[in-house]
């Protein structure tokens, strides 16, 4: 009889290891989705046992919540061009609610930035101009390797309807060099500076191999976004323009500050973020 109650307590020892174990792992169905940990078909719920609350606590750290993942990106890039054209684009064809984000210049080099890039992991572009950067090229690279692309902003932000087809190309060509030596890639896409551009801004950029002139639909500011559109909102493909600027623009806000703002009117709206090269 003694052997047969050892028996029985060896078995309901093992039994409590066993559910301790599986409440330890991080699974359960509280998991809560996140843009870093995507189911396989991009439908940005998170797989049955992952464990959301690394992410979770980098947002916190934030001030914010976690993002949906983006749905898998189109087979075919939803923008099209003319024969011999380069498109000028200011959002994409989509109908997933799905923005992108762009900064631009790269006036201020905050680290705290890169530090928040590393734990957000929220896909971006970036538009350099190299009167701006060349101080410090080294800035980006960080920011590079997170997957994030560089793309192009002329040499020296001119108002590019001030000059001739000669010196625009100038202004695109000499950049696109520049930044693909300094950073290994050549860029594909390219801003103009204020938004202005005319036919030979187009027939420049085509002449340097740019694939997409990019423009936006709204601009961030320091708390809030402008919008282009009357309705005052985000609409499906948007493209947002931001710029690496410190508190001496941001009347003593951060460009960390600034950011979460702008990712709190984004998902308040109910969207997600995702990668403009994959769409252009």
């Amino acid at each position: 009889m003694g052997w047969l109650v050892r028996k029985k307590a060896v078995g309901a020892a093992v039994l409590g290891l066993l559910m301790v174990a599986g409440c330890s792992s991080g699974g359960g169905s509280g998991s809560t989705p996140s843009a870093s940990a995507p189911s396989a078909k991009g439908s940005g719920t998170a797989s049955p046992g992952t464990d959301t609350s690394g992410t979770e606590a980098a947002y916190r750290k934030w001030g914010l919540k976690p993002f949906a993942a983006p749905p898998a990106p189109p087979a075919e890039k939803p923008v099209k061009a003319k024969p011999g054209e380069v498109p000028v684009v200011s959002d994409i064809p989509t109908k997933d609610k799905i923005v992108f984000v762009t900064f631009d210049d790269g006036a201020e080099k905050d680290p705290k930035f890169v530090e928040m890039m590393k734990d957000l992991k929220i896909p971006f572009t970036m538009f350099l101009t190299d009167d701006i950067i060349r101080s410090d090229y080294g800035y980006f690279k960080p920011l590079q390797e997170l997957g994030n692309s560089i793309e192009n902003h002329t040499l020296s932000h001119p108002n590019m309807r001030t000059l001739g087809e000669a010196a625009q190309k100038n202004e695109i060509c000499t950049q696109e060099k520049k930044l693909g030596k300094e950073y290994g890639k050549a860029p594909r896409l390219f801003r103009p500076p204020y938004g202005n551009w005319n036919e030979n801004t187009r027939a420049a950029a085509k002449s340097c191999d740019v694939q997409a002139i990019i423009l936006w639909r709204e601009s961030m500011q320091i708390t809030n976004m402008q919008y282009q559109r009357g309705d005052k909102k985000l609409h499906p493909g948007d493209i947002i323009l931001a710029h690496f600027r410190g508190p001496k623009e941001l009347k003593g806000a951060s460009m960390t500050e600034m950011t979460a703002n702008m990712l709190r009117h984004i998902q308040e709206q109910g969207f997600t973020v995702a990668r403009l090269e994959d769409y252009v």
